[in-house]
């Protein structure tokens, strides 16, 4: 039966990473993060984690770290879950790597019994870098037998939760291993897995000791038919976790390529974005030569006319009016000559007409000026029509792969609560093993009583033999070697 459940500290009984946050007053987070993880997932052992991390952090304000420490957040349901727990009997410890300054205030908070840490050397108000404590180099393996033998149990009567691979010793070594929120490499190996970040999912693990619920049917049950049950739950248990674990890496898997997915909407929005502001700006110049072209156009037109050509041009017109006319219509002879000589005068009148050399000129700049402008802008409408196109299949693109996230993610939902009913499943069957477990201690229990009373009444039955044996001997009768032996067994020579 567990009497002690120890505890990991970081991203168990808090919600965040003690070294990470000191980094921030030092502004070395990053650094300190990416060797916390190495160490975390099992690449990079503790200790020589633990010592690059702490000579980052030479030269922070102590006042400062314990600022950091007072606004680190307990994890979701620790005070209601240690609370209850202490409640029903168990004895609860803190293992952290982690330092005394927040391991202190956990024992204050919580009211635990054991907080084994390590301390950060300070000097003069800042930290030198250095760390000191008995999870420097050593195990938590080691202080959890520390604390058994204080405590006077056994390892079958001890659990650990823990969250990353320098949680491996302590699981391995307790009779229950749990992983909480953890590392794949502690998930491999852990006895139970807990996904959601809630210590209140433990109180359906440690049940209370204390309480009696089983019905007489379960009482009634052999050692031998419980330990068959026993052993049929783990199969199921085994079987119920590996598809758990497998929904869950599916799930994982899910996740990853939905976030892909999005990561290739958002970087095919930017290129959309890009060419939308490019052809915008090129739509800016097309406008701006348009202006350009139809003001070169209109002082073209306007020097034209006023050049001397517009009265020329209506000249010609009339003369192309009285031809037509006398062409298309029945006109006698008279109205015909009359019209014949007006075009000959008119022609005569054309030929007179003399330009303004000069404002031809300057209207044939205005004219080539307005071509000029006209071309550009032809050039920069094909290059808003190319950039508009590039946009518009960025846009496609983003279509078609908004469906599939969207797809996806639904699988992924559907994959994670097909998890969390197998978990649930899980933990019944979890449930259901403890309670054959403390059936079977009880038959153990009835058992050793059943012998203790037969050892009894024998031992009973052979002082009364021996005294009767001893009042014959008393008496002067002979006594065999047998019943000397009885004699000396039951003290009585």
């Amino acid at each position: 039966m567990i009497k002690l459940i120890a505890f990991d500290l970081d991203n168990v009984l808090i919600d965040g990473e003690v070294i990470d946050e000191m980094a921030k007053v030092t502004g070395v987070e990053e650094e300190v993060s990416k060797i916390t993880r190495k160490a975390m997932e099992g690449d990079l052992d503790f200790e020589t984690a633990l010592k690059e991390r702490v000579s980052l952090l030479k030269g922070a304000s102590v006042e400062d770290v314990n600022k950091v420490m007072l606004e680190i957040p307990l994890m979701e349901g620790a005070k209601e879950s240690i609370n209850q727990l202490k409640k029903r009997g168990y004895k609860i410890a803190t293992i952290t790597g982690s330092f005394d300054c927040i391991a202190q205030r956990m024992k204050d908070e919580l009211d635990l019994d054991y907080t084994y840490s390590n301390s950060l050397e300070e000097e003069d108000g800042v930290l030198t870098g250095e760390v000191t404590g008995p999870l420097v180099a050593g195990s938590k393996k080691d202080v959890l037998n520390e604390i058994m033998t204080l405590e006077k149990i056994s390892a079958e009567e001890c659990a650990a939760v823990g969250d990353g691979a320098n949680d491996i010793s302590m699981l391995e070594e307790a009779s229950l291993g749990i992983a909480f929120n953890a590392k794949p490499v502690l998930k491999e190996m852990a006895d139970v897995v807990v996904e959601k970040k809630d210590l209140k999912e433990l109180l359906e693990i440690f049940d209370d000791p204390n309480s009696e619920t089983e019905t007489e049917s379960e009482l009634e049950e052999s050692f031998t038919d419980l330990l068959s049950k026993k052993k049929g739950l783990e199969k199921t248990l085994k079987q119920l976790t590996a598809e758990r674990d497998q929904l869950n890496d599916e799930a994982k898997k899910l996740r990853q390529e939905r976030d892909e997915l999005n990561s290739q909407i958002r970087g095919n929005l930017d290129k959309a974005l890009k060419y939308r502001d490019e052809r915008d700006e090129v739509n800016k110049e097309v406008k701006k030569y348009k202006k350009l072209r139809d003001d070169a156009h209109k002082a073209y037109k306007k020097i034209e006319w006023t050049s001397g050509r517009r009265e020329a041009v209506q000249v010609q017109d009339e003369i192309k009016r009285l031809e037509k006319t006398i062409e298309t219509r029945v006109l006698d002879i008279r109205k015909e000559n009359e019209l014949v000589k007006k075009v000959t005068d008119l022609r005569k009148k054309l030929q007179g007409m003399q330009e303004d050399t000069e404002s031809r000129s300057e209207a044939l700049e205005f004219k080539e000026k307005s071509e000029a402008y006209h071309a550009k802008v032809v050039e920069l409408s094909d290059q808003a029509q190319e950039t508009h196109e590039k946009m518009l299949e960025y846009f496609r693109k983003i279509d078609d792969i908004r469906g599939q996230a969207d797809a996806t993610h639904q699988k992924f939902i559907e994959t994670r609560e097909k998890a969390n009913k197998v978990h649930e499943e899980v933990k019944a069957t979890f449930g259901k093993i403890r309670k054959t477990n403390k059936g079977m201690d009880r038959v153990k229990a009835k058992e050793r009583s059943k012998e203790d009373e037969i050892v009894r009444k024998k031992n009973s039955e052979e002082k009364e033999k021996a005294e009767e044996i001893y009042r014959k001997f008393k008496e002067g009768k002979k006594v065999s070697t047998e019943e000397l032996m009885l004699l000396q067994k039951h003290n009585i020579v």
